[in-house]
């Protein structure tokens, strides 16, 4: 088995594996949800939560399982759990290496690189045949660096944040893997969202993570292309159907193969279909 991790985005929604009573809805809000059983579960609901994930029935294809780090030594009993459910998509909390992948046998795994030794160990976590997709984590990054916050007063990604999340996105393009963008923690900060969610689809992100539901809409809106990016694209494929040569002049601007695959991708998303549980 190997997951398609493009198509699970663009708005993957975080929930705590010891809430099955929020498993359906958080389900039914994106367009993947990841059950956690690392930081949103505190450690004596573990087990409480790992009961909860082996018996879900959520949809395979669209649900995620965070687990452990192995040096947790919380790892091993997570694997047991989720070997008796159904879902075969693993996100791994902290990985720094592709020797923290091998343990994870019979799963796709999106690797998250959230210290440093993660971030600089991507290309190698990217590499790995079991891993289909990466993603980061600023906060603990940070830590891992023994700073105090990924942000600015103003709320922007600090420079080292902002060079982590460039350098996860390039390992995964390099080895034809998705890419996930970092959770949004201001909750209040819907225009800050909207704002990276923009950037992470136009860099090359697969989606964006997230920890609330009523965040989910503010990231499809923003992975949507507008309408005027919509109309180029659709205009430079009619243009280049009738063009003669490979590179052509298009509105006073030079098209070739590279501005051809960029229109694909804008026209390819909004002839998308529609997630679950959304309408058109």
């Amino acid at each position: 088995m190997s997951a398609d991790a493009a198509l699970l985005g663009p708005a993957l929604l975080f929930c705590p594996g010891d809430r099955p009573d929020r498993f359906a809805k958080a389900a039914a809000a994106a367009d993947t949800v990841i059950l956690d059983l690392e930081d949103a579960v505190a450690p004596e609901a573990k087990d409480v939560a790992r009961v909860a994930v082996k018996g879900a029935s959520l949809d395979p294809a669209r649900t995620i399982v965070r687990v452990n780090p192995a040096a947790t030594g919380l790892q091993e009993a997570d694997l047991e759990a989720v070997r008796d459910s159904p879902f075969r998509l693993l996100m791994l909390a902290k990985a720094e290496s592709a020797a923290d992948v091998d343990p994870l046998d019979g799963f796709d795994v999106i690797a998250l690189c959230e210290t440093a030794r993660g971030v600089r160990a991507a290309d190698e976590l990217a590499a790995h045949p079991a891993v289909v997709g990466l993603s980061w984590g600023a906060e603990d990054l940070v830590a891992s660096l023994g700073g105090r916050s990924s942000r600015t007063p103003g709320g922007r990604y600090r420079d080292v944040a902002r060079a982590a999340r460039s350098r996860v996105l390039l390992a995964a393009g390099a080895a034809g893997k998705a890419a996930f963008d970092a959770v949004h923690l201001d909750l209040a900060d819907e225009s800050g969202l909207a704002d990276e969610a923009r950037d992470a689809a136009e860099s090359g992100f697969a989606g964006s993570m997230c920890i609330h539901p009523r965040q989910v809409e503010v990231i499809r809106r923003a992975f949507e292309p507008t309408a005027e990016a919509l109309a180029w694209g659709r205009a430079v494929l009619e243009a280049a159907a009738g063009a003669a040569a490979g590179v052509f002049a298009f509105e006073g601007r030079m098209i070739d193969e590279p501005l051809l695959r960029q229109a694909r991708r804008i026209v390819a998303a909004a002839q998308a279909t529609p997630a679950p549980g959304t309408e058109n």
